[in-house]
């Protein structure tokens, strides 16, 4: 019998991809500065040296933010890896980001191994 494989979509922290990161924001909010900086935490904890983040101001630029389906800010928008992935507001739970942005499982996600 073979061994479980992990999803195909699931892109996880383990791989040397680089992550493609934009957040969306409005103005200077101080939701959206909680977002960027929650945002670049978990970067540097779990992809040191392997992302790069773009901070979108919503309101500087509507046509982008409206192209890109963002809906409320702050928003990111994890492009790649793929698939597509977004979360919406200050990203204070840490839990929820990392498993929102596939870079740690939830519990009820098989992770693939025996």
């Amino acid at each position: 019998m073979s061994e479980p494989q992990p999803a195909d979509d699931w892109a996880g922290a383990d791989s040397d991809e680089q992550w493609d990161l934009c957040v969306y924001v409005t103005d200077s909010s101080p939701r959206g500065q909680r977002a960027i900086e929650n945002l670049r935490r978990a970067c540097e904890e779990h992809l040191a040296g392997r992302y790069h983040i773009e901070v979108v101001d919503v309101l500087e630029n509507p046509r982008r933010a409206a192209a890109d389906q963002i809906l409320a800010a702050p928003t990111v928008v994890r492009r790649h890896p793929k698939p597509i992935r977004k979360l919406v507001g200050d990203l204070s739970d840490s839990e929820r980001l990392l498993i929102g942005l596939e870079l740690r499982r939830s519990a009820s996600q098989p992770d693939g191994r025996a």
